[in-house]
């Protein structure tokens, strides 16, 4: 029996929400470690490396100034936003100006924000699968409908326009597009940047572009903004972008979106009710970072690349999983079809969903299962941990997985 709106105690908006997968598995993970349970998890997509010391001893000395301990614009702090325009430049080659940025509570915020923005009940936003679990809730709570494309391991998780063309129509407002991406750590390439680009350019749509993870990059691969590459989508994109990565600032919770002055401000109204501006003393600490010394994040890159090739090693090696190495990003994205349909320790794998369920119960493994990314069949798993947990849990995870019959 429906229930009426006096009755309804969370509105329906809220209500198909789905709970961060990625933050869900992380959390049992930590209870059962704190449990004394022997766990690992490869669950959340969060540096294990401290802030680098000058960022933090920035923030330090941010604290002590009387002008950090009130309201300040919504937009950001001007130095931060000018910090922005100078490292967009600098690392994408975007050149922008300080009314195009708004600095936002993370990452999420930014797309949020965004999608808010720009889509209108009814609208179609095309989201490329496999996808990082906000985009379609956020999509949702915008009053948008995401439309999904899904690309393979045998497509190398790359959509191409032949696919956009199947799903494109009258209702379509926006593409979600996402190098490196999460969860699968593909790259594109400038070419297939452009191609993509301009089909979207031709469409008259929107692109949202999330360049969160754009210094992880590794081997041959190149990171470019596909706005960059595409001047002809004129002012018809959103740049989202920010820190936790990068800097292994997880917890500051700065991230920013970049667009056209109207959208900006249209943002920064919608921002001004719900948070005001982020904390002043985080974004004190997020222009050291981008306006200092960079060495840090090549020693970070260099770490998560050397972990990269080990454990991508490592599931070549298990019977049963196929895994495409990742370019970008620090997650590896296996296919575990060949053990589905199996049973392991009296359970029948049904799914990757049940398959993370008995790596959770019997290796004390966590991973977040492909369903929550719109790819089933697959599991995500993050590689910013210590390179000894990581072997120690694909370790386990092999030898669980040979019981399989």
């Amino acid at each position: 029996m429906a229930q009426s709106p006096t009755t309804r105690r969370v509105s329906k908006r809220i209500a198909q929400i789905a709970p961060s997968a990625t933050l869900s598995i992380d959390e049992k993970a930590k209870a059962l470690a704190a449990a004394g349970e022997p766990v690992i998890s490869f669950g959340a997509g969060e540096p294990d490396f401290a802030t680098p010391a000058h960022i933090v001893e920035a923030a330090a000395a941010a604290c002590l100034e009387r002008r950090n301990h009130g309201y300040t614009p919504t937009a950001g702090l001007p130095e931060l936003r000018s910090a922005i325009v100078d490292k967009t430049l600098r690392d994408s080659g975007l050149s922008i100006a300080a009314n195009q940025v708004l600095v936002t509570n993370g990452g999420k915020q930014a797309i949020f924000n965004a999608f808010a923005t720009i889509i209108d009940e009814g609208d179609e936003v095309i989201l490329p699968a496999p996808y990082w679990t906000t985009y379609p809730e956020s999509i949702k709570l915008a009053g948008g409908v995401p439309v999904e494309v899904f690309a393979g391991a045998d497509a190398g998780f790359k959509v191409t326009t032949d696919q956009l063309d199947a799903v494109v129509n009258d209702r379509t407002k926006a593409i979600v597009f996402v190098s490196p991406s999460n969860p699968s750590g593909a790259v594109y390439t400038k070419g297939e940047m452009r191609e993509i680009g301009l089909w979207a350019a031709s469409k008259g749509i929107w692109v949202l572009t999330d360049e969160i993870y754009e210094h992880l990059v590794y081997g041959g691969n190149e990171q470019s903004s596909i706005v960059a590459v595409t001047p002809e989508l004129e002012d018809r994109w959103v740049v989202v972008n920010g820190v936790a990565k990068t800097y292994a600032m997880t917890g500051w919770r700065v991230g920013w979106m970049i667009s056209a002055p109207d959208i900006i401000s249209a943002a920064n109204n919608l921002q001004s009710h719900a948070t005001s501006n982020v904390s002043n003393v985080s974004q004190r600490a997020v222009i050291a970072g981008l306006t200092g010394p960079q060495d840090c994040v090549s020693e970070m890159r260099e770490a998560f690349d050397e972990r990269r090739q080990v454990i991508h090693k490592m599931f070549s090696e298990i019977d049963g999983v196929s895994c495409l190495e990742p370019g970008g990003a620090f997650y590896v994205f296996p296919s575990f079809e060949g053990v589905i349909g199996k049973t392991i320790r009296g359970t029948k794998i049904d799914s990757s969903s049940k398959l993370a369920e008995v790596l959770l119960e019997e290796a004390k493994v966590a991973v977040v299962p492909g369903e929550a990314f719109g790819a089933p069949g697959y599991a995500r798993l993050s590689y910013a941990l210590s390179q000894d947990a990581m072997v120690e849990g694909v370790t386990r995870i092999g030898k669980l997985l040979s019981e399989a019959t």
